[in-house]
């Protein structure tokens, strides 16, 4: 026999159009800077990732990186105990907060071990009356989309008999602390000290505090550091203060409301203290005394900054160090900054949502990344596949709920999924290269496929699945399935169970019942190609559907192309599958205004293992095209019934189930 298969597949590509800095400025309507002073416009900046990357920038990305609890597993914890439990934990952990979570004893700072990463859950997430502390030699660490707050206490300004700090490090390296609000803390918000290295400070707020933000207090110049996109209000001192750094970069940053005691020393913005170098550039700096100010031993550099109502020193001398001779970074004008970072920092719903497991940067096979998820989750976690080819069998099971696939290539075929087993080694579910047990699962940009070659051998069980689904409300988007017989499985966990998959912009292959099963399936706007076998008089069937008998809706297949290469005439629409010679299985298959090659025969549909067609579901509604001709053998929808067989009503279910509107 003859097989043509289909490596190449369609697919459009996906372009993205990336506004630039003044379209950013203009649409956050920003208008003229005043009274402000504005040096000379800042150098192009180079590209930067996404303001979402879940990957830190700046110094925390050098010497290694910084990826936290990235290749261990993903816990969600809403108790101080079990947080306190998988922080101190020796393996990495990417550890999700959810809600508020209350210190006690009032003042406990939880110790973090390596190799983790602390992240809210949506903007809601915090931790009250207490904070976080890494002792020395902790390392590879990222604390994310936090509130931390209210350890401060009443009349103790100066908090010198109290040292509950909101996040303090001593002799780390390889940190990062990005979109955290910190209040009312005491005594410092963030702390970095005793020579920590390769910290990265990005898009926090710093609010209602006196000792703010402190870095240093030791007289070895090892430290190195980035602080951007921060915003300083009605805070006194330490905004930060740096003290002998080897590298401090400050970029826009907002200071605004600086809380005022009248103290003419110890009320100030940015300090490079000791033997400091430190760059500040395109920050804003609105009615703040001592904006920027620097020891006659250190070094400060600024340009770029705008500068309202501010008093006291101005400090600039020397030539500090040059950022882009270490790492590339994006600089926003400094007249957009107040908009920006008033939108864009401290915790925020977008960052804690979905978990991104990167495979193979962190997770070496999709099946690891699988794993990670956690059991029972009901925040999105997405599994973000480079491109490449995977070699491997991946289980999403049952307890793994709200999983998305992904692949990030540009096209669907740069990130395939493939294995090679056939029904004969483990039966028909066992031959599955990727099955999918658990509800809410998305998969887009990926190729799944099964390469056994049934021309190359004779078995007894050639049936070969690229997937199987079981699990409701699973969606593929832009995605394609490789097989010759029975390429694609959508099911249920049992008869009278109705599971619901939705296909979209995809491309389906095979030749014998490569679309089947009992689940409650639509394909839209896809690419379906019926694979010749070398027959002249029959070449396969695309449909075996074995609907259970209560449920309206099986298969839709609707606004889509089949397309073959099988001679005119030898090619089935489907036949019905009763599973052990199940009777209430009565197939249901609608394909309607769909384009139909000359392969399909005249009379599409056949009986199946002694089970007429005649007695199941199938009907057709307005297709066109060479093979859409109507036959006596060919059911057609009334315009009446055809209204009852959308999209909508397939995947309705009996909670409003509607992916198709969010496409």
């Amino acid at each position: 026999m003859t097989h043509f298969r289909s490596k190449r597949l369609p697919g459009p590509g996906h372009g993205k159009v990336v506004a630039t800095v003044l379209g950013l400025v203009a649409a956050l309507g920003l208008g003229a800077i005043g009274d402000a002073q504005a040096a000379a416009p800042a150098p192009q900046a180079a590209p930067a990732a996404d303001r979402w990357t879940d990957r830190p920038h700046g110094f925390a990305s050098l010497a290694g990186g910084t990826t936290g609890g990235a290749g261990g597993k993903v816990v969600t914890v809403t108790d101080q105990a079990a947080l306190a439990k998988y922080a101190a934990a020796e393996e990495p952990y990417v550890i999700r907060v959810k809600g508020s979570l209350d210190m006690d004893p009032f003042g406990t700072e939880i110790p973090v071990a390596s190799d983790k990463t602390i992240i809210g859950v949506s903007d809601t997430a915090e931790i009250v009356h207490g904070g976080f502390t890494l002792d020395a030699g902790t390392h590879n660490v990222i604390i994310r989309n936090l509130t931390i707050r209210d350890t401060a206490i009443e009349g103790n300004w100066d908090c010198k008999d109290t040292d509950y700090d909101g996040i303090r490090l001593d002799t780390a390296h390889h940190v990062w602390i990005d979109h955290i609000r910190f209040s009312r803390i005491c005594d410092g918000q963030l702390d970095i000290r005793k020579d920590s290295e390769y910290v990265t400070v990005s898009s926090n707020q710093f609010t209602d505090n006196n000792k703010t933000f402190g870095i240093g207090w030791t007289p070895n110049v090892k430290t190195q550091i980035t602080v951007d996109h921060n915003w300083f209000r009605n805070t006194k001192q330490r905004n930060p203060s740096a003290d002998n750094c080897a590298y401090a970069h400050l970029y826009n940053n907002y200071l605004s409301s600086q809380l005022s005691d009248g103290d003419p020393v110890w009320t100030y913005g940015n300090w490079a203290r000791g033997r400091t170098k430190m760059v500040v550039e395109n920050s804003y700096y609105d009615g703040v005394q001592h904006p920027y100010q620097a020891d006659a031993t250190a070094e400060l550099v600024q340009r770029g900054s705008v500068l309202r109502n501010t008093t006291g020193r101005h400090d600039a001398w020397g030539t500090a160090f040059d950022p882009r001779a270490f790492y590339a970074y994006r600089l926003d004008p400094a007249a957009a900054v107040p908009a920006l970072v008033k939108r864009f920092s401290g915790p925020q719903k977008r960052i804690g949502g979905p978990v991104t497991l990167h495979v193979p940067g962190d997770y070496p096979t999709v099946q690891a990344a699988v794993d990670a998820a956690p059991d029972g989750n009901d925040v999105p976690v997405r599994i973000a596949v480079a491109p490449g080819t995977y070699r491997e069998k991946v289980l999403i099971p049952a307890g793994k709920p709200h999983i998305e696939l992904r692949g990030t290539g540009r096209h669907r075929s740069d990130t395939v999924i493939v294995f090679d087993t056939p029904a004969e080694y483990g039966g028909s579910t066992g031959s599955a290269t990727v099955r999918i047990a658990a509800n809410d699962i998305t998969a887009r940009h990926l190729t799944f496929s099964n390469d056994f070659d049934e021309a190359a051998h004779e078995l007894k069980g050639e049936q070969a699945l690229a997937m199987k689904t079981t699990g409701d409300r699973i969606v593929f988007d832009d995605t394609a399935f490789l097989g010759n017989q029975d390429t694609l499985m959508t099911d249920s966990p049992k008869l009278t169970t109705v599971s619901r998959v939705y296909v979209r912009d995809s491309y389906i292959e095979g030749d014998v019942d490569f679309v089947y099963g009992r689940a409650t399936t639509v394909i839209e706007r896809s690419v379906i190609r019926a694979l010749s076998r070398g027959s002249d008089t029959n070449n396969g069937y695309i449909t075996a559907a074995s609907t259970w008998k209560g449920n309206p809706y099986g298969f839709l297949i609707t606004r889509s192309r089949i397309v073959s290469d099988a001679p005119a005439g030898t090619f089935h629409l489907g036949r019905p599958w009763h599973p052990g010679g199940e009777p209430d299985a009565i197939g249901q298959v609608l394909i309607r205004d769909t384009e139909l090659p000359a392969a399909i025969k005249s009379s599409p549909w056949t009986d199946m293992s002694g089970f007429s067609w005649k007695d199941a579901r199938f009907a057709e509604y307005r297709n066109h095209g060479a093979g859409a001709t109507v036959t006596a053998d060919r059911p057609q929808l009334s315009h009446q019934e055809a209204r009852s067989h959308t999209v909508a009503a397939y995947l309705k279910g009996t909670d409003d189930w509607a992916p198709h509107a969010h496409h």
